[in-house]
């Protein structure tokens, strides 16, 4: 690695104004809990000049509860897992949290650096293709794509790396920027989440110099209910096969809404929206989630390695709104 400078952050607008600063010859890079920051930095990802320590910022490691939820950029995937007034309302995000990664990486890494986090595609993580299009290889008919997208997957196979971002979206969270010229922002994730791209400096809609200082959750909808699953190969620690959130909003026995959204499967976490729309208005069945997880998986576009996850998606989304409908 090369040599960097370190500076200690005290506020949002001192950590922006030194991002600002930074230039291709003398990249500026912000560091949270630090966990994908130090394997870009050793993997020759990042090279930056200067890093800017945002833990250091007083305020951005609470959490309000008072008004839906509000996360400070800085709260740990540990804590959300742990607090129990997050896991009353808003279980599928805590089960994600505490299917994040290992105890160890879940006590370091912060909610804002999890979004934020490049993608793990082994050949954008290899130097031999740095530069190159990543994605673009694992999506042709030779490339190594067994882990890779199996939708939106013509020019760029990558998925996004979040556990979390596949609840979020599912509770129709949004982000909160500082420090941008017009000021502070707000921006749902689902339009903030950006497909993983080589030759772009990040993979979110974050311009240079603004700093993600909260994750905010509309208030619970009376009735609501919900469930996340992630399916891997081994019980222990492994990247996830895909991801599913459901969340319904139910009048008595009927789902009044729904939101069912899958991760690891796409460039960005997928809306179900044909599925979404099955549910409405009825009772959840076997039946009933079979159906809509066969929809779910209709518009699916294998490439020549990753076709095992489909079956293996078709099943994780009925389960999960079979337990959403049973929470």
């Amino acid at each position: 690695m090369n040599s960097f400078e370190w500076t200690d952050a005290t506020t949002v607008e001192q950590a922006a104004g030194l991002l600002a600063e930074s230039t291709e010859q003398r990249p500026v890079v912000a560091k949270a809990g630090g966990i994908d920051l130090l394997d870009l930095m050793k993997e020759g990802i990042l090279a930056p000049a200067r890093l800017v320590n945002l833990k250091t910022i007083r305020g951005l490691d609470e959490i309000e509860t008072e008004n839906g939820l509000v996360l400070g950029a800085l709260v740990t995937l540990d804590r959300i897992d742990k607090d129990p007034r997050i896991r009353s309302r808003y279980v599928a995000l805590s089960d994600a949290a505490a299917h994040a990664a290992t105890p160890q990486v879940r006590n370091a890494a912060t909610i804002g650096g999890n979004l934020l986090q490049r993608p793990r595609c082994w050949y954008f993580r290899h130097d031999h293709f740095h530069g190159e299009g990543a994605g673009e290889m694992a999506s042709d008919g030779v490339g190594e794509n067994q882990y890779h997208a199996i939708f939106d997957n013509g020019g760029n196979a990558m998925v996004h790396a979040s556990t979390p971002a596949t609840a979020l979206v599912a509770y129709d969270a949004s982000v909160e920027l500082a420090g941008g010229a017009d000021g502070p922002r707000a921006v749902k994730l689902a339009d903030f989440l950006l497909p993983p791209e080589m030759r772009r400096a990040r993979d979110a809609g974050i311009e240079a110099g603004e700093v993600l200082t909260r994750v905010t959750i509309p208030p619970a909808n009376a009735g609501a209910k919900a469930a996340y699953h992630k399916q891997t190969e081994r019980d222990s620690y492994d990247w996830p096969i895909c991801d599913v959130a459901v969340v319904l909003t139910m009048d008595g026995q009927m789902v009044q809404s729904a939101s069912i959204v899958m991760g690891w499967v796409a460039p960005t976490p997928r809306r179900a929206t044909e599925s979404e729309r099955l549910l409405v208005g009825k009772q959840v069945t076997n039946d009933l989630a079979r159906q809509a997880a066969r929809a779910a998986v209709a518009d699916a576009t294998p490439l020549s390695k990753n076709g095992y996850k489909v079956p293996v998606l078709e099943t994780v989304v009925r389960r999960t709104i079979l337990a959403a409908g049973a929470a």
